[in-house]
């Protein structure tokens, strides 16, 4: 399906799975070998535990969300380790995504909308620095919205009603964009124009005119 986003104003864009390219199986993988053999359980794309939920709310620190899962891995697993194995699902982000969003920027209010933490976050700001000599994120964006800095996270409507209510925007005049139907079903409910993009099928390069 090819979207015209002639037809918006405003684009609320996902993070993970539509912007940067990512691989849950990867961190399922890295935990295994530090003595979690069952992370898919505690947390998935599709479903997560308590823990997941304060760390990407901003409930809890890094320091202890690295503490809390201590109590599962293998004895004198050092923080190191702790941020590689959680990082090891951060892939890539194309250059050609880079300069679309940049050249989307012209045209359109763009907005981050991501449920994600400190450690992912950091991790990505150096990716970008490396690769693409950009400071962080945010110079991607006209606001960014990360769930563990506002204390909400996707699928619950108080975080699209926040984005909404901050920027003045009409629903029906934004297109939102995520990997996670749950997350696209919860902002249609609130009349936003919603598109769940498969990541394994397709890209925003694809979807976008």
């Amino acid at each position: 399906m090819i979207i015209d986003i002639n037809n918006y104003k405003n684009i609320i864009f996902d993070l993970g799975g539509v912007i940067l390219n990512i691989d849950y199986t990867l961190t399922e993988n890295a935990f295994s070998k530090i003595g979690i053999s069952d992370f898919k359980t505690m947390f998935s794309q599709a479903q997560q535990t308590l823990l997941f939920d304060k760390y990407e709310k901003g409930v809890i620190s890094s320091y202890d969300f690295r503490t809390e899962l201590k109590k599962y891995l293998l004895k004198n697993t050092t923080e190191d380790k702790i941020d590689t194995a959680w990082n090891a699902m951060l892939l890539d982000l194309p250059g050609e995504r880079v300069e679309l969003l940049k050249k989307i920027r012209f045209t359109h209010c763009t907005f981050l909308l991501s449920n994600t933490n400190d450690i992912h976050i950091e991790e990505i700001n150096s990716y970008l620095k490396k690769e693409f000599k950009l400071p962080d994120l945010s110079s991607l964006f006209e606001k960014m919205y990360l769930s563990y800095k506002i204390g909400m996270r996707k699928p619950d409507a108080e975080i699209f009603e926040f984005v909404l209510k901050e920027n003045n925007l009409n629903p029906t005049e934004t297109l939102f964009i995520d990997d996670s139907i749950q997350h696209v079903e919860a902002a249609k409910k609130l009349g936003i124009e919603a598109y769940w993009l498969d990541a394994k099928k397709e890209s925003i390069l694809e979807i976008l005119e």
